[in-house]
């Protein structure tokens, strides 16, 4: 019987197209309503034959939207009020999430220090992580940081500014797979799980050991020793999803779609679940919002919105990490730089060919503010690992076109109300 009414449930679970919207406003928090995109859209999208392409294949880009406009308060007291906009939002459906778990791993990694309950742990006391099996590697110094030791809260600075790797695999060590799935499900994250490092070669057995870690005060006194830990079982994927038709692993091109059921996952509702958690606290009962500080909070907001120009430790040179490097839904002026009333607060992802955005924009100049995030997959032959994704032609420039035509929608709608 079981096994009957798994099948069921799959064919219930992934409906396509059209039947994917049917109700996705049961999923959302707030809400003072919620409907589809595509009419507040349609003409707009005319005007342009980039969102007009990947529109009218929203099934070939797997397209997924969520535009949320905030309600203007009379009192500031009052939690504030959602208007909610979708396109094909299916929290069933799999997408590969790329760098946007590194958002919750942040919170989380906040929440494990918040909890620790100890003064003398912070953001900025050291954190050195050991190694005790390969391929599991030390980190004993940064030289990116002012001390030249690493830090939690150095990592996350990275994690935001420019999405570093390494920086996120060491918290990912520091909380391990249990903690960490097991605090996105008791926070409503239903559709997120976390259970492996990103761009480096560990297999899934590797993933299941997490490296010892110390955190040491400037005498080099041990505060805290963490030893490694091990899960018997990954946090995997109940529906094991496959992408593509063919990839390519160790140089061999391997005639089948690529398996994801040991890969990261992270729906589009519970990504920007994430980024309203930080945002907008208020919105979720308290066991569903991260357990952190009002000062931890500020941190990663000011760091999910700050430009790596702006950042000294880390620094990085404005050639090479422009404002829009991370940013994807604004377009940036001929330097690619945004106005200085923008604060765009953000995580983005893209890897297999997946490009995703998910962002608090805030207009201080024109006092608008809205939610939005998104993901559409851009791998016209459908092979993984090969490097030839349309992430840079058709990803990307999307975003940008689409997050600047629901700007400009919000400013027309703030002129409107003035002219009322």
């Amino acid at each position: 019987m079981k096994f009957v009414f798994s099948l069921l449930f799959a064919v219930v679970t992934y409906p396509v197209g059209v039947a994917a919207e049917q109700d996705p406003c049961r999923y959302l928090v707030a809400a003072g309503s919620c409907q589809p995109l595509q009419p507040l859209l349609v003409e707009r999208i005319q005007q342009s034959s980039l969102l007009n392409q990947v529109f009218s294949d929203s099934e070939q880009y797997q397209l997924q939207i969520l535009y949320t406009r905030i309600e203007k308060r009379i009192n500031p007291n009052e939690p504030p009020k959602l208007h909610y906009y979708h396109y094909r939002l299916d929290p069933a459906r799999y997408f590969y999430p790329a760098s946007t778990v590194k958002l919750p791993l942040a919170a989380l990694a906040l929440q494990w220090l918040h909890e620790q309950n100890r003064p003398e742990l912070t953001l900025a006391t050291t954190m050195l992580t050991d190694s005790q099996r390969s391929p599991q590697t030390t980190a004993h110094t940064d030289e990116t940081s002012e001390s030249g030791l690493p830090s939690i809260g150095h990592y996350i600075k990275k994690i935001l500014l420019v999405s570093d790797n390494d920086g996120s695999n060491r918290l990912y060590e520091l909380l391990g797979q249990q903690y960490i799935n097991q605090q996105l499900l008791a926070k409503g994250l239903n559709n997120t799980i976390i259970n492996h490092r990103l761009s480096v070669p560990f297999t899934d057995d590797d993933n299941r050991y997490f490296n010892p870690v110390r955190f040491i005060d400037a005498e080099g006194r041990t505060l805290l020793a963490l030893p490694e830990r091990q899960i018997g079982e990954s946090y995997s994927n109940p529906d094991q999803p496959k992408l593509g038709k063919a990839y390519y692993q160790r140089g061999e091109l391997i005639q089948q779609p690529m398996d994801f059921t040991l890969k990261n996952r992270q729906s589009l509702i519970d990504f920007d679940g994430v980024v309203k958690r930080i945002v907008m606290p208020q919105l979720f009962a308290e066991q569903q919002r991260f357990n952190i500080s009002e000062s931890q909070r500020q941190f990663l907001l000011e760091h999910m919105r700050k430009l790596p120009r702006q950042s000294q430790y880390p620094a990085f040179p404005e050639a090479e990490y422009p404002d829009t490097y991370v940013k994807y839904f604004l377009k940036g002026d001929a330097q690619q730089r945004l106005p200085e009333y923008i604060h765009y607060h953000n995580k983005n992802g893209q890897a297999y060919g997946h490009v995703i955005d998910g962002a608090y924009v805030e207009d201080t100049k024109h006092g608008i503010a809205f939610f939005l995030t998104a993901i559409l997959y851009t791998n016209a032959n459908q092979i993984l690992n090969d490097d030839t994704y349309e992430t840079d032609t058709i990803g990307q420039p999307f975003l940008r076109e689409l997050g600047t035509l629901l700007y400009q929608y919000e400013l027309s709608q703030r002129q409107q109300a003035g002219h009322h």
